[in-house]
């Protein structure tokens, strides 16, 4: 269980993401209908528009979007990193143009936590250095260092801000690099944990590694985080990794696979995805999950979900996202009830047995 200024998030969780201040095609009614707890906010795009000073005199980012549980903000770092051409990176933070317009803007450390505080969120991340990959070990070493530096200015700007009258109460999380050498995960965590947060973060995974490759990298960090406090596998990811990241001791997860892939025509099922835009739907009266209790599947048939996908219709990238999202979150429903009656693994071996990677689009 994590308190935040804004409620209490029971654990494992996943976080919609609403990058620009929305989860796309739903509302907040939506998001409390299907049980969310917090959604995710993207800093580099609020701060480019609306900006967040302008969010900040409208009351914080809460009252803004029409949303009063907690928000979870990145620091724009990846964001800003991904510009690649249109970005220096230096001691001092990172110099970039904005891919709206061109303007220049300086992204420090201090000024992430600045712009993360204005937003008013809940839980606030660190700006850390995504390395592109693959890269050699002393390109990851040398970043990491970079980002533990970083981290340190954070948290002493954090430090300064907390008591601040104006903003509410946050929680700070830093964020561990490292690439996929175990030794440098080691380093980033023992720099990290050595500054002291309130959660601690896995970066830099769900790049382009194997499967394999990342629960071997989540497997060997997580135990050097802090038992008692949330760890937070940053971008990730399917059901099924998930799952296996649940069980090597993650309990914090955001990824846009499930929102993206609505409204892409793929919804995900007690048995794996399924396209809905094939021609075997078109007279499918059947749900899209018999197993499924959400308001899509309630309600409409696969027959007429296909319908809208080919129709363009807006109707349909909102029903194939509230059910994307409603099996997200009754996954780690689903999830945390196996653990608190000690069945986890039990849970653990069954969903791997039905659910299947088949025809995922990542």
């Amino acid at each position: 269980m994590l308190q935040t200024a804004h409620g209490a998030i029971e654990t494992p969780v996943f976080m919609p993401v609403g990058t620009q201040g929305a989860v796309k095609a739903l509302t907040a009614q939506h998001l409390e209908e299907i049980g969310a707890s917090i959604i995710l906010g993207n800093t580099y795009h609020l701060m480019l528009r609306p900006g967040d000073e302008l969010i900040a005199r409208r009351g914080g980012l809460h009252r803004f979007i029409g949303w009063n549980k907690p928000i979870l903000t990145d620091s724009g770092g990846y964001q800003v990193f991904s510009l690649a051409e249109r970005r220096k990176i230096n001691e001092n933070g990172v110099e970039f143009r904005s891919h709206l317009d061109g303007t220049s803007y300086l992204l420090t450390p201090e000024r992430a936590v600045e712009i993360q505080a204005n937003l008013g969120s809940d839980i606030a991340m660190v700006l850390d250095e995504c390395p592109a990959l693959p890269s050699t070990e002393q390109v990851i070493d040398k970043s990491l260092e970079l980002t533990a530096r970083w981290a340190a200015r954070c948290r002493t700007r954090f430090q300064q801000m907390k008591n601040s009258p104006d903003l509410i109460p946050q929680a700070q999380f830093g964020i561990v690099q490292g690439g996929t050498f175990t030794a440098l995960r080691r380093k980033s965590a023992e720099l990290t944990v050595s500054i002291g947060f309130e959660g601690y973060a896995i970066g830099g995974l769900s790049v382009g590694e194997t499967n394999a490759v990342m629960y071997d990298v989540v497997e060997q960090t997580a135990p050097l985080l802090p038992a008692n406090q949330p760890r937070y596998l940053m971008g990730v990811g399917t059901p099924l990794d998930i799952v296996e990241a649940v069980a090597r001791g993650v309990d914090m997860f955001d990824c846009v696979l499930p929102t993206r892939n609505a409204r892409n025509g793929q919804l995900l099922t007690s048995e794996g995805p399924l396209n809905i835009k094939n021609a075997e739907f078109a007279e499918d009266d059947g749900p899209a999950d018999p197993a499924c209790k959400c308001y899509t599947c309630r309600n409409f048939s696969r027959a007429y979900l296909r319908h809208l996908y080919r129709a363009g219709e807006m109707t349909g990238a909102t029903l194939n996202t509230l059910h994307n999202l409603s099996f997200y979150l009754d996954t780690m429903s689903r999830i945390r009830e196996a653990i608190s009656f000690g069945r986890f693994e039990e849970f653990r071996q069954s969903f791997t047995q039905t659910f299947t990677r088949r025809a995922l689009i990542s």
